[in-house]
């Protein structure tokens, strides 16, 4: 079984607005949410997938898209603010971005990008204080070549965001035609509310990871804050890997923010080391991955 590779994703300003512990995706918070980053790979996370700066359009777009709009300037920051202080693989998320907005950010570097394979359905609402965020954007076939077709000239490997079984129809048709080479590193999401929700059981958990191919390398995302641990320790005990952090969900236990994303990191290695998986280091987790040794 290979070593446990930790994704740390930190920002929950869309998905967990009321979260006090979060700084906000602006500028003026950069160092802030570079130093976040820093915390987490002390933890013990190997990869970071970063947000950035970036906004959330208010409504629904001419384009039918309701996105959000990015700072270039603001990712280099805090990109280069992690980077200055320690070795991590560097993900760049915000998927359901549009691929016009996204092709900026490929001369900053990051080793991974993110690409949904289906489309964001995505609807945020978990303190009913709050109004809901709702991210949409189709993601067709077309696009998702255009990403496998681009990145890899930049030596960039995508990072395969997989929320329902669609996905993984769209998965093994670029490898057929030779645009996704192995081995394919591909998220699970389980419990990311909206149109494009998959169930927070193990049952669940069990049929999408009997749906990928031998050459992909799957690591979970739950958003559920009452299923979550459960669920990733079913994950870690299959062979598969994790994502934590504020963005999915900023719960140590259920009503109990942590006070930073490194707890969260912390809780998900005394999982793993009570039941016996190593932990991955970068230099590791590039190994698994496929990705270049730095």
């Amino acid at each position: 079984m290979d070593k446990l590779i930790i994704t740390a994703a930190c920002d929950s300003s869309v998905s967990y607005p009321s979260n006090p512990n979060c700084p906000k995706p602006t500028r003026e918070n950069t160092d802030l949410i570079a130093a976040e980053y820093v915390r987490c790979i002390d933890a013990g996370a190997a990869i970071s997938h970063l947000h950035g700066v970036r906004k959330l359009e208010a409504e629904l777009q001419p384009d039918g898209r309701k996105l959000s709009r990015l700072d270039i300037d603001g990712w280099s920051e805090i990109t280069d603010g992690i980077r200055s202080e320690r070795d991590t693989i560097i993900q760049y998320g915000i998927a359901g971005a549009r691929f016009e907005d996204r092709v900026p950010l490929l001369d900053l570097g990051p080793e991974m990008m993110s690409v949904a394979f289906n489309a964001h359905d995505e609807h945020f609402q978990p303190d009913p204080e709050y109004p809901p965020n709702c991210i949409y954007s189709l993601h067709p076939i077309d696009e998702l070549r255009d990403y496998a077709m681009e990145l890899p000239r930049h030596g960039i490997k995508p990072e395969v965001e997989v929320f329902h079984s669609g996905a993984v129809w769209n998965l093994n048709k670029l490898h057929s035609e030779g645009l996704l080479p192995e081995p394919i590193w591909a998220t699970l999401f389980i419990d990311w509310e909206g149109g494009s929700w998959t169930p927070p059981t193990e049952s669940a958990v069990l049929y999408m990871t009997d749906l990928l191919p031998v050459f992909v390398n799957y690591n979970v995302s739950v958003m559920s804050p009452t299923t979550q641990w459960k669920l990733l320790s079913l994950v870690i005990g299959l062979g598969g890997h994790v994502r934590v952090g504020a963005e999915d969900n900023p719960y140590l236990e259920p009503g109990e923010f942590a006070d930073s994303n490194a707890r969260l990191v912390e809780k998900i290695v005394g999982i793993a080391e009570g039941l016996g998986r190593e932990i991955a280091d970068p230099a590791s987790a590039r190994e698994i991955i496929g990705l270049d040794p730095r």
